[in-house]
Parts: structure tokens; sequence; C-alpha cells
């Protein structure tokens, strides 16, 4: 496996706040903070851009390989992060729930099936994250349909 590197600055703006630059000159900087009561809130805190993280990769993923069979719909991602705490009390993040919602009807949807059942091993950070967060996924089409795959044989 090659690695790559992307590299953050953050730079602090007093109390809990943090302005993000990105090691891309055309991204724009973003400016994190805690939720009050400990920050003031005026910016995603760190478990809203884990959720974030995980339904931009995800999307894009099952947009990737829709795409490449022909397909063009469009995507919504509704991102639950549920907190809980470890058995030594400790704040963490417990499950993040992903519901990935089409605008097309699967009928009109190219190799849908095949789609479905490999998209999420594309997603980076998704993978990624699920080695220590449980993270729960479901797609449905135009039509409100849960689209299924087939589960992945166990190694």
């Amino acid at each position: 496996m090659s690695a790559s590197e992307i590299k953050l600055r953050l730079r602090h703006q007093g109390g809990y706040r943090f302005e993000v630059g990105f090691d891309e000159p055309k991204i724009p900087v973003v400016v994190t903070d805690q939720s009050p009561p400990l920050g003031t809130g005026l910016g995603p805190n760190p478990e809203h851009l884990i959720g974030a993280a995980v339904g931009n990769c995800l999307s894009g993923s099952l947009l990737f390989a829709l795409k490449k069979f022909g397909n063009d719909p469009k995507l919504d991602a509704d991102i639950t992060v549920t907190l809980g705490r470890n058995d030594r009390g400790r704040l963490r993040v417990a499950r993040i729930d992903a519901d990935l919602r089409l605008d097309t009807p699967v009928a009109a949807l190219k190799h849908a099936e095949r789609v479905i059942a490999s998209y999420e091993d594309f997603c980076v950070v998704t993978q990624s994250v699920r080695a220590g967060i449980e993270v729960v996924v479901r797609v449905f089409d135009g039509e409100g349909v849960e689209l299924r795959a087939e589960p992945a044989p166990t190694p």
C-alpha cells in the first residue's frame, strides 16, 4: 500500500474555536468550535465533521459508481451521529447512520444491484471509520424503496 498525505493546519482563534486550513489552496478555511457549554457553537464540532466526512464519502462513492454505468441521479443524505459513553464513562461516537436517498426509481438505474453491492468498499473514510465505529448505511431510490445488496461473504 502506498502512502499519501493530506495536511491540515489548525490555528487557535480563542476559546475552543479553530480556523482549519487545507493543503489545497482552492479549499476555503473552515472554522470549527465545540458546542456549548464548552464552546460557542459558531462552527461544526468534531462530531459534525466525522458525520459529514462519512456522509460525503458514501455519497460520492455511490454517485461515482452509478455514473460509471451511465446513470445520472441526484442524491441527498441524512446522517445521524449517535454519541454514547464507553465503559470508562467517556463520551464517544458510538454509531453513525447514513440514509442515502436517490431521486430516481431503481427500475431506471442501470446495474443498480451491482453498484449497491460494491460502492461502499471504495469509500475510504467509511471503511476506515468502521474499524472503530459502527456505521449503518441504507440506500433508497426515488420511490422510497430501500435498495439492498446481498451481504458480502465473510473472509
